[in-house]
């Protein structure tokens, strides 16, 4: 599993990097599937780095296809008006062990079907 973060979203770095890398590992790794999750929607909702995060993720989602699965579950973090709380995020930024459960929840069933 890869990991990338980036803690300030430069929409057209991003995606274009991000798409860069899913082609050269799609290449490399003709055999196997890539699973692609969302850039996570941190911080306050006022912050326009959210909106940032949300054009990176709708380009990276244009990438998927049957090697490349691409899922967002950010939404499922988030409270009914749309704030990250901080029960699940103290620093509005890295997820607890109630945030990492949820996470999980939300991948193993689509992870249990990629590996069939």
């Amino acid at each position: 599993m890869r990991m990338m973060a980036s803690p300030a979203i430069r929409r057209r770095k991003s995606s274009r990097a991000f798409r860069t890398w899913c082609v050269e590992s799609k290449l490399i790794r003709r055999s196997r599937k890539l699973f692609c999750l969302e850039f996570f929607r941190a911080g306050k909702k006022s912050d326009p780095v959210r909106e940032q995060v949300k054009a990176v993720n709708a380009g990276i989602a244009k990438l998927a296809d049957e090697k490349i699965k691409f899922m967002d579950i950010g939404d499922k973090f988030l409270a009914a008006d749309g704030t990250l709380p901080r029960e699940l995020f103290p620093d509005l930024l890295h997820p607890n062990e109630k945030g990492y459960q949820i996470w999980a929840d939300a991948l193993v069933p689509t992870l249990d079907e990629m590996m069939k």
